[in-house]
């Protein structure tokens, strides 16, 4: 059995490595632009740190965070923002074999006592609003023995970064000789379907993730990329991409200033950008209303929801010929999974997505193997007791890969729940249902959780969403089911194209209307229309069905 490609396990494997590689083979090449503001004159200002800067950095702080006491294996809550340090900070504890828990501060104060609670942290790394939280809150307080503020120490103790890493300082270069199946990090999942879960990250499991991106996407050493989602930009110094950090609010990517992207993008000369379907938008309705272009980008990849063909058309008439928009298909505890590019979307599967038959997100990217198995709530131990489902039939989609996480920290029942034992290969269950058609591509159907099951039939979220998300007066829809009189009935939320003259009343009409032309959702009778819907923090395009129902049972007589 292997982890990272190539690599058996059990080998010697640290992600940190990619760094001082980089740095011996681009030393002055810029890792990380950093913006600061305008001059008097309107330009732009940044700060530059190259490659062979970002290591001895990081290096500076892995030594001190070790001196401090902060050792090998210790969990290490990081709360910064987007910034050099964060990138420093973050290879500096791969560096030094201590793992860094990540997790997003949207998740609203319950969820993060709760999942820092649970993680059982060792030492908290943040900015002084994050330790005043931590104070305030009562975060992991019985585990937390170590403490360093990112900026002005006040009253919460410990050290301050500037303190135990002071510049300038010679140390030896530092890299753990770490194992492919040591535990590197715990990325906290978005929680927008339930609890956030903590998922257990080897170095074997991001080295493999890295070797995934570059090969399935072309990247190459001396790319430049805009990453409007900061977890995604840790990968950049690993495949020698230079980071051009933006001016945005990394939690609400639906409202980013446009201008500041395309700005950024044309400062720079971009040449890839990953940014949620959300943000694309956003961006690309403000890019179609004033002539933008992108004439440098050469891919886009979006990720955390499907992108509406719609958006797609516009980030393309930003696009040079040869440019493309690719969506790969996974989640926080595999990725990527399958993938697909924008021409095909539009030249082939967007008129069957429109006819309710799924979004296609491609093929599996080898050596990723994807199944379909047959839909269960129920905890599956081996593959044994799996039902394996043919072309054509909806089912549950699972995976196995190097880059299929193991395990959610100290959550047994969900780790119970999410994997599968195949002869001593791991699978893992997406929680998504989905389809293989007869060329091997795969179709999403949404959440599993999603699913409304009637008493003759079950429907299934996009198949039945994107029907109506084609009406001209519609920005999105979501399926939720609702009790009546003992019996569950479907219901079709509405969030409204803000520039749409219909009223409520008679976009309903003409929503059941176009819903009876289709067999699977014929049926659908009630039609509510929501002022906006719920989003997650993440990436502000994954649908709060939940709350929506919830919503909706309200107003169903």
């Amino acid at each position: 059995m292997s982890g990272a490609l190539g690599v058996p396990r059990g080998a010697r494997v640290n992600i940190a490595s990619y760094l001082p590689a980089m740095a011996a083979q681009r030393p002055d090449a810029p890792a990380i632009v950093f913006p600061r503001g305008r001059a008097r004159d309107g330009s732009r200002t940044s700060l530059r740190c190259t490659y062979r800067e970002l290591d001895r950095r990081s290096d500076q702080i892995a030594r001190g965070l070790v001196d401090y006491g902060i050792t090998r294996g210790a969990r290490t809550v990081l709360m910064v923002k987007p910034s050099l340090e964060l990138f420093a900070l973050t290879f500096a504890l791969f560096k030094a074999g201590i793992v860094p828990v990540m997790i997003d501060p949207g998740l609203g104060l319950a969820q993060l006592k709760e999942c820092l609670a649970r993680v059982e942290p060792e030492a908290f790394i943040g900015i002084p609003p994050a330790h005043a939280a931590r104070l305030v809150l009562g975060w992991a307080r019985p585990t937390l023995k170590r403490f360093v503020t990112v900026g002005r120490r006040w009253f919460w103790g410990g050290a301050t970064l500037a303190a135990i890493a002071p510049e300038p300082r010679e140390v030896e270069p530092v890299l753990a000789d770490t194992q492919d199946d040591e535990t590197a990090a715990i990325l906290f999942t978005s929680g927008s379907t339930g609890v956030a879960k903590g998922v257990v990250y080897t170095h074997g499991h991001f080295t493999s993730q890295v070797e995934l991106i570059r090969e399935t996407y072309g990247i190459e050493p001396g790319e430049v990329d805009l990453p409007t989602f900061p977890l995604f930009a840790l990968f950049d110094p690993a495949l020698g991409m230079t980071t051009i950090i933006p001016e945005m609010d990394a939690t609400r990517p639906a409202s980013v200033d446009p201008v500041k992207i395309h700005e950024a993008i044309a400062d720079f000369g971009v040449t890839n950008v990953f940014g949620s379907p959300a943000l694309l938008g956003t961006v690309s309705r403000h890019g179609a209303a004033n002539g933008v272009k992108w004439p440098t980008v050469r891919r886009i990849i979006s990720a955390g929801a499907p992108v509406p063909a719609a958006t797609l058309e516009r980030v393309h008439l930003m696009l040079g010929e040869d440019a493309e928009i690719f969506t790969p298909y996974g989640a926080t505890e595999a990725l990527p999974v399958a993938s697909i590019g924008s021409r095909a979307v539009l030249g082939e599967t967007r008129a069957a997505t429109e006819r309710g038959l799924g979004v296609c997100v491609g093929r599996p990217v080898p050596p990723n193997d994807v199944r379909v198995i047959a839909i269960t709530d129920e905890p599956i131990p081996t593959w044994s007791e799996a039902r394996e489902l043919p072309v054509g039939e909806m089912g549950e989609i699972t995976v196995s890969g190097p880059t299929v996480t193991r395990s959610y920290y100290a959550a047994p029942e969900a780790t119970s729940r999410a994997k599968i034992d195949r002869d001593g290969v791991l699978v893992h269950r997406m929680g998504d249902v989905g389809y293989f058609d007869a060329e091997g591509r795969l179709w999403f159907g949404g959440r599993k959780s999603h699913r409304v099951e009637l008493r003759e039939t079950t429907l299934f979220s996009t198949p039945v969403e994107e029907i109506f998300n084609t009406h001209p007066g519609v920005f999105r829809t979501a399926l939720v089911g609702v009790d009546v009189g003992g019996e569950r009935v479907p219901v079709l939320c509405v969030e409204r194209e803000p520039a749409s003259k219909l009223s409520n009343a008679a976009l309903c009409d003409e929503l059941r209307a176009l819903g009876k032309e289709h067999p699977h959702t014929a049926g659908i009778a009630q039609f509510l229309v929501h002022p906006g819907f719920p989003v997650d923090i993440r990436h502000n395009a994954k649908i709060g069905r939940e709350k929506l129902a919830v919503w909706a049972q309200e107003r169903i007589p």
